[in-house]
């Protein structure tokens, strides 16, 4: 195979993320009847402060607060209790996307795997064990204990330096986002594969190496040598 050291994003990449039925989790709770003109505001309010995270012009707590901010005063409860609410009940909604699990077990042995993600610890180590995934993984990037995000070249370093600083030219990225998982591996000078979702584009000027559509075209990209060695 031609990579030695693959590198994963989480969100959308291995496991589902539906924040919709993660936040009418939450809210159930508070006897709150989440409704879909609730989580139009809550994007409206949350999407822009993801892209500030990852410009690194705020930091994770910031954004977690913020975004829980307009439902804290509402329901009189710390932002910082509802965000561990949302990320629990995301972690119990968590399923993997299809192919995730064939995948991770059919280069279990042929590469060093880990995941860099722009997620919330909280999140991130209850779904590894909630999914079996764990194991697979020799390192676990989470960009609020690096405290820089994707496309940030620098989480890039610290993951590589995790892994004993292989060559670059074989190690890949694969992630769903452009503007994170492509761009971050362009600025860091290693190769990307870009996870496209229905309906999803690439900015002209974000160049992943290779697109697939899902991750059973990955899994034969990955294993198919002749297939990596035309492209």
């Amino acid at each position: 195979m031609k990579y030695t050291h693959i590198l994963f994003d989480a969100d959308e990449t291995l496991f589902s993320f539906n924040a919709f039925l993660g936040l009418k989790a939450l809210f159930a709770r508070y006897n709150v009847e989440f409704s879909e003109a609730d989580n139009a505001e809550y994007q409206r309010i949350n999407k822009p402060l993801w892209v500030q995270y990852q410009n690194g012009e705020i930091d994770a707590k910031t954004l977690q607060i913020t975004r829980f901010a307009f439902w804290s005063e509402r329901l009189n409860v710390p932002a910082e209790t509802l965000n561990l609410g949302f990320l629990d009940a995301m972690a119990e909604l968590c399923n993997p996307l299809p192919g995730a699990a064939e995948l991770l077990h059919a280069l279990q042995g042929k590469a060093t795997l880990a995941i860099i993600t722009n997620g919330f610890t909280a999140l991130q180590e209850k779904r590894l064990a909630h999914t079996g995934f764990k194991d697979y993984f020799h390192s676990i990037v989470i960009s609020e204990q690096v405290g820089v995000a994707k496309p940030d070249p620098r989480v890039f370093e610290h993951a590589l330096s995790l892994l004993g600083n292989p060559d670059k030219s074989q190690v890949l990225m694969v992630g769903d986002t452009p503007a994170s998982d492509v761009l971050g591996a362009n600025r860091f000078g290693i190769d990307s594969c870009w996870l496209r979702h229905p309906g999803a584009e690439c900015p002209p000027e974000i160049k992943p190496t290779y697109t697939v559509d899902n991750l059973t075209q990955l899994k034969a990209l990955l294993l198919d040598s002749e297939t990596l060695k035309a492209s």
